[in-house]
């Protein structure tokens, strides 16, 4: 059994790395759903380039599901940095829920388009290559090094929705930066977990977090700790329920989520 999860697990850890962190920060800008949108737009792009006849896993595939995130990410923060009468929070549900129902309709004709569906929706982290996990913990070293280098202008932004404040011009360059960095991520991530998952490990160890810790320090700790442990958890149950892997990891994300609520309540 061990044998079988080691390369899950170990993508699991390189995606903690870097979701719990971005999580953080989606979290406190009160965007929740704006990475599950995210998501959802790459395999939008994805599944276009499957009707287009690329593989799955092509350069052509990953860099037109990278161009369709993109365009989602321009667009999320135009909307954030602009005065809108509409809150940002219903233009990224239309986003999803446009971009889900047009995945559908795209593979509704084909014979295949089930398999693909559930391809895009829950991943293949089961089946990830060593090559595919090496590459991903590039990609994310250096994006998490920029985060780190500019860690301060980064959380001043994610604060402004905080006190409520106007963003400046050059708030909104770091803003547009933000949503740049984390579409590469989902971009990234969707290919390898699926929609479900990335976005279970994006917000569910971040509030878990926040739910016992204080600082920004302590609850990326907690977080990390909470998404390799539920990670863990979630591939011996689908190992021993026989049951896709993905999905495990996201109910058992789920379960410990309600449980660590459920105690604290109690212990308060």
């Amino acid at each position: 059994m061990i044998e079988l999860i080691f390369w899950p697990l170990l993508a699991a850890l390189v995606l903690s790395g870097i979701h719990v962190y971005l999580g953080l920060q989606v979290v406190m800008r009160g965007v929740i759903f704006v990475d599950l949108a995210l998501a959802q737009v790459a395999a939008l792009g994805s599944a276009v380039g499957i009707v287009m006849g690329l593989d799955h896993d092509s350069s052509m595939s990953y860099l037109l599901a990278l161009g369709f995130t993109f365009m989602g990410s321009a667009l999320f923060a135009y909307v954030r940095s602009s005065k809108q009468k509409i809150p940002q929070e219903a233009i990224i549900g239309i986003t999803y829920v446009v971009c889900a129902a047009a995945m559908i309709l795209l593979f509704s004709k084909s014979a295949e388009g089930s398999e693909h569906l559930n391809h895009l929706l829950v991943g293949s982290i089961l089946f990830v290559a060593p090559e595919t996990i090496g590459l991903t913990a590039i990609l994310y070293a250096v994006i998490g090094t920029f985060h780190w280098k500019y860690r301060q202008q980064f959380l001043l932004v994610s604060q402004f929705h905080v006190v409520g404040e106007k963003l400046g011009q050059s708030a909104r360059y770091w803003d547009f930066l933000f949503y740049v960095t984390l579409g590469f991520v989902v971009t990234n991530s969707v290919k390898i977990a699926g929609v479900l998952l990335v976005f279970s490990f994006l917000i569910i160890p971040t509030v878990a977090a926040i739910i016992y810790q204080d600082s920004i320090r302590g609850r990326l700790i907690f977080g990390w700790v909470f998404s390799i442990v539920g990670s863990l958890l979630g591939m011996f149950v689908s190992l021993m329920l026989d049951v896709p892997m993905g999905a495990a990891i996201v109910v058992t994300f789920g379960a410990m989520l309600a449980i660590s609520g459920i105690y604290k309540v109690i212990t308060r």
